[in-house]
């Protein structure tokens, strides 16, 4: 009897696992990069907002497929709200860490960044969720 309690959590417990466990790594991403002291330029001469628009996408995107189960019917208005949320919160923070790093500062031209990366992100996501066909329909 306790095989069938288990199965199922251990099936949610992993399926939260897949969902959020990339957010969490690229929120550990971000925050190992911002840890670096003097931090050099971007390969190929890369402007820095580039990279926080990048990596605040890439966040972006994450955290809406977690917030919308894995699913594309999850897509909705509080699972791009919350994604976008979540990712410029967690942009804000970043710069406030940045702060206790040597050599870095916060900027909000940097929080900008992150918020346009998200931002196109989850409403990229939007855009495919309601412009995409459904299937089983013309």
């Amino acid at each position: 009897m306790r095989t069938r309690t288990a199965r199922p959590r251990l099936r949610v417990w992993l399926t939260r696992a897949s969902l959020w466990g990339p957010v969490v790594l690229q929120m550990g991403v971000i925050f190992a990069a911002s840890s670096v002291p003097d931090l050099q330029a971007l390969p190929g001469g890369l402007p820095d907002w580039f990279g926080h628009g990048a990596g605040y996408a890439l966040l972006g995107a994450l955290a809406l497929r977690a917030f919308a189960g894995g699913r594309r019917a999850g897509v909705t208005a509080r699972a791009v709200t919350a994604a976008a949320l979540l990712a410029v919160l967690y942009g804000v923070t970043d710069e406030l860490h940045q702060t206790l790093v040597p050599g870095r500062a916060a900027d909000l031209r940097d929080v900008a960044a992150d918020a346009a990366g998200a931002g196109l992100a989850v409403a990229a996501g939007w855009s495919w969720r309601r412009l995409s066909p459904r299937p089983g329909k013309p």
